[in-house]
């Protein structure tokens, strides 16, 4: 069983304050204010330019992505790090829709991350051949997959509602029809268990700096299936995603595997943070993660709608078709959760009516989702949230 009192005190967690939103961006691991502070003292300061063969520097990409893999179903060599999620998502859905030249469709759904909709277009645009988005509703993506589809483009997780798609049979239901998916895990990775090589998915991309905590603009990472790594073309021919990048050939060539969906240099001081953030993970189970974060989003919800009748569950009530996160519909939610960041429990919201709480077991217990809902209580039962101050939009919510 995960020791989840352990993995508590790993995490630099404010006196006082409530923390459900992890969905959004992780606390601090402890161990990651030495890391980077070594990293930049010893590492750089020392070695300088020698630490990339000294200190290992040029294989972390691959190893960080070893360590990612364990956490979502893929086998060693088969993910890589680096970058930005928007690149990655670039990057496997440019291969996956060369991999089906004669289609011009890609699939997606209107709950889709926006960021993911919006490199779909601009690669639609730039390919110039007549490709296509279509959004349905996430509920009629199976029934839209046909012989024209080229790529599904999915968020396993639905950031606003937590919906959970059924990958398994989404996967098969796009393979008969000769498409290829290609999933966005930033709401699954750490946060429920994912199979990626057993449920026989085709490329999956996803961040870091939520579930996996590792820090505002921690780099994202790619996975693509081995039965696909020779062969999908790496439309971001980067100098590190050459198969030679120090023979400095005028012409591309990739490098085999993962390996070429490397494209700049890695950010190391990140890459240190985030491989702090990944020893938290060392000895925990993702079926006890998931149990355990259905435990306490169940006593969330139960203990919200005791005391909160204007709120209205967005979230599917049943756990099993959720991630791991709960969100709650309220016309004044924003200025809802305004006061109650301001009484130290901090969720996070999004247009234009919904109030997101995220369950990470690593670092939350029922005390602490009892705490909060109790807060919430008062916030709606006093309308301490109709207040000018916490109307005022700002730049991030």
């Amino acid at each position: 069983m995960t020791d989840f009192a352990r993995t508590r005190s790993l995490f630099h967690l404010p006196e006082g304050v409530v923390y459900l939103d992890g969905n959004s961006l992780g606390p601090l691991p402890v161990a990651a204010v030495e890391a980077v502070n070594r990293t930049m003292r010893e590492e750089w300061g020392e070695d300088l330019i020698r630490a990339w063969n000294t200190r290992g520097w040029m294989g972390k990409p691959r190893r960080l992505g070893d360590r990612i893999g364990r956490l979502i179903g893929a086998p060693e060599g088969t993910v890589v790090v680096g970058d930005t999620l928007s690149i990655k998502v670039f990057q496997a859905l440019a291969a996956a829709l060369a991999l089906r030249p004669e289609r011009r469709v890609i699939l997606s759904d209107d709950g889709n991350f926006p960021t993911d909709l919006y490199m779909a277009q601009g690669l639609a645009r730039l390919l110039g051949n007549g490709t296509t988005l279509r959004t349905p509703a996430p509920e009629a993506v199976e029934a839209a997959i046909g012989e024209d589809v080229a790529v599904v483009m999915l968020t396993e997780v639905d950031y606003r509602t937590g919906r959970l798609h059924d990958m398994p049979r989404i996967i098969d239901k796009a393979h008969a029809a000769g498409a290829l998916v290609v999933w966005d895990l930033a709401h699954s990775a750490g946060a429920l268990p994912v199979d990626v090589l057993g449920n026989d998915a085709d490329f999956a991309v996803g961040c870091t700096y939520k579930y996996l905590n590792g820090g505002p603009g921690a780099p994202a990472f790619i996975y693509v299936a081995p039965r696909l790594a020779d062969a999908a073309e790496p439309a971001l021919s980067g100098w590190l995603g050459h198969d030679a990048p120090f023979a400095f050939e005028l012409g591309y060539r990739p490098a085999a595997g993962i390996e070429r969906m490397r494209v700049g240099t890695p950010p190391l001081l990140s890459y240190a943070a985030l491989e702090a953030a990944l020893d938290a993970w060392d000895g925990v189970e993702m079926a006890d993660v998931r149990a355990r974060s259905i435990e306490l989003s169940e006593r969330f919800i139960a203990e919200v709608e005791a005391r909160c009748p204007e709120l209205a569950l967005a979230s599917p009530r049943d756990p099993a078709r959720r991630g791991s996160q709960v969100s709650f519909r309220f016309p004044d939610g924003y200025a809802a959760m305004q006061a109650l960041i301001a009484r130290g429990v901090i969720g996070d919201f999004r247009a234009p009516d919904i109030m997101r709480f995220g369950f990470t077991p690593l670092y939350l217990a029922e005390a602490d989702v009892v705490r909060a809902a109790e807060i919430l209580g008062e916030v709606m039962s006093g309308r301490l949230w109709d207040d000018p101050a916490y109307r005022k939009l700002s730049a991030v919510t």
